[in-house]
């Protein structure tokens, strides 16, 4: 399966629907937003600006707006523009026709980015189904406004009906379908979830705003270059998952996901349903926060707006602030999050506390406390109990050694023969 960018190369103008007003955290948006169309390869040739006080049902801005635009256009011999806003298929339609332009919004600029970085078979049928469902409404509402009406009279349908219902068909019987292999990718992945539940290893999932560094700390724990990285939005589709030693014998599953963004579509998130269910297995979350961008309270919030939305707000989270090498010394007394790691994922700073952090809280989550006697003739199995779980108290008699420890559920099946009591 091929999916093609069909915008990638174009002379662009951007749309915003606002106005900066010289407030950091409003540039830094609209640099956000021409951040996307660099990752999607737009080539930047302006940039215009309205404060939409009402929204125009038919071109979403004014007749006025529109031929400021159409003079912009001109100016720069753009071959693009890019909305980031919202448009209906009538919007979109209307505005070509009166601008003689291809026009996009803020979604189908996203999708087209997704587009260029599907790489697997899951990652594309994956974007596929995001066009698809993308697709539907728009598709309906430009029919509906131009042949839903043609050649009716009472009691019958008119030629524009008959053709909105065959496109719909053919629509969703094309996403059906596309689920249905969906299904079959969620289906192995979910049996390669249950082994590692059942082999007990703790799996971790790193998830946050998009280009917040999550791949380059994958990267960085693993000690190689098992994710692609460049510093460009979404350049994570499918979910990557390697082991990570954190201390003594114990190991976990880190798994990087795709990167969250504002205002993220419902087309979206319906598609990446098999990707987000690698997050929502897993035991614990880390929440990568880019601590050097002016827009990290937004960023922050967004992220744990979709944790509500997703039913992950139960699990254990720890925020880990990121690229503090280049972020403001003060910003380290602005944040509040319990329990926090500071780190440069780049540098290999704060890594060892992070891992630390991370064995802590799966240890409280994983073990029991136990007590295991060792009788005088196996003694010397306690040296090995000792490089596989953590022993607190020893206490020694003529007969044996009586061990104090806590351990993990595989710990507990492996030592089962020499544990006397469960004190948790």
């Amino acid at each position: 399966m091929e999916i093609k960018s069909l915008i990638r190369n174009k002379k662009t103008l951007f749309f915003i629907t606002h106005h900066p007003f010289a407030k950091p955290e409003a540039i830094a948006q609209v640099e956000e937003f021409k951040e996307l169309g660099r990752a999607a390869g737009l080539q930047y040739r302006g940039i215009l600006y309205q404060v939409l006080k009402k929204i125009q049902p038919a071109t979403l801005i004014g007749i006025g707006k529109i031929q400021e635009l159409k003079q912009k256009l001109q100016d720069t011999q753009s071959e693009l523009v890019v909305f980031d806003h919202s448009l209906s298929g009538v919007q979109i339609r209307n505005l070509e026709k009166e601008l003689n332009i291809t026009v996009i919004d803020r979604n189908q600029l996203i999708l087209d980015i997704f587009a260029q970085r599907a790489k697997t078979y899951a990652g594309k049928l994956q974007v596929e189904l995001a066009r698809t469902l993308d697709e539907l409404p728009r598709m309906v509402g430009a029919w509906m406004s131009s042949l839903s009406r043609q050649g009716g009279g009472i009691g019958t349908k008119g030629p524009g009906e008959k053709a909105i219902e065959t496109d719909r068909r053919q629509v969703q019987m094309r996403a059906r379908k596309i689920r249905q292999k969906l299904e079959k990718i969620r289906r192995v992945r979910n049996s390669h979830r249950a082994l590692r539940k059942k082999n007990k290893v703790p799996v971790v999932a790193l998830i946050g705003y998009t280009n917040s560094g999550k791949s380059t700390l994958l990267n960085s724990l693993t000690n190689s270059t098992a994710v692609d990285v460049q510093h460009l939005p979404f350049m994570t589709l499918d979910p990557t998952t390697r082991k990570v030693h954190i201390r003594h014998s114990q190991t976990v599953l880190v798994t990087d996901t795709v990167g969250f963004i504002q205002n993220l579509s419902p087309h979206l998130i319906e598609a990446f349903k098999a990707t987000l269910e690698e997050s929502a297995s897993a035991d614990m979350l880390l929440h990568i926060i880019d601590l050097s961008s002016p827009l990290m309270k937004i960023q922050m919030d967004a992220v744990n707006k979709l944790i509500q939305e997703f039913g992950w707000s139960e699990k254990p989270c720890i925020h880990v602030y990121n690229k503090m090498d280049i972020a403001p010394k003060e910003k380290v007394f602005q944040t509040n999050s319990y329990p926090k790691v500071f780190i440069s994922a780049l540098k290999g700073t704060g890594l060892d506390k992070l891992k630390k952090t991370i064995g802590d809280v799966s240890s409280k989550m994983q073990t029991e406390e136990v007590q295991l006697y060792f009788p005088k003739n196996e003694e010397d199995k306690i040296y090995s109990l000792d490089r596989k779980a953590f022993i607190y108290k020893k206490e020694a008699s003529s007969l044996g050694v009586l061990c104090y420890a806590r351990m993990g559920v595989s710990q507990l099946r492996e030592w089962s023969d020499f544990i006397v009591k469960k004190t948790t």
